[in-house]
């Protein structure tokens, strides 16, 4: 399962994957993973749930995020939700790279269908100029 929250930069978009988060922690039968950008927002969140920095690991492109986040999806068989800030960002996808976008929700789809986990995405940009078949994924457009 994916969800999307975008919207443009400075809309506020964090504190709802945040409150997200925190609110799934009380429910959560499983792992809970956040990744991120930087670890500005580290005591934002639950201690339960796993901060991961991206931009700390040697992560390239398109292709090498997705490989890591297939290592981290066979590293952890209890693992049911992954918040993911700044997706475009952390996913390495430039401006002007909708098929990239598309490519990659679509990868994350078939995790999330396969390991039965629950992928929630931050998107710098608004709903309208999201590629068509990521829009039906979009839960909160600010």
């Amino acid at each position: 399962m994916i969800q999307i929250i975008c919207g443009d930069k400075g809309k506020g978009k964090t504190k709802f994957l945040l409150e997200k988060v925190n609110a799934a922690v009380k429910t959560a039968n499983g792992n809970l993973v956040f990744l991120d950008k930087n670890t500005k927002h580290m005591f934002e969140l639950s201690n339960k749930v796993r901060l991961i920095d991206v931009p700390e690991l040697p992560v390239d492109n398109t292709d090498e995020f997705l490989g890591f986040l297939c290592g981290i999806v066979s590293q952890d068989n209890d693992l049911e939700e992954v918040y993911l800030d700044s997706f475009l960002t952390i996913a390495q996808i430039s401006e002007g790279h909708d098929d990239e976008i598309d490519r990659a929700i679509k990868k994350l789809e078939k995790i999330g269908d396969k390991y039965n986990i629950k992928f929630v995405l931050s998107i710098s940009r608004d709903a309208d100029k999201l590629p068509e078949s990521c829009k039906k994924y979009v839960d909160i457009a600010l």
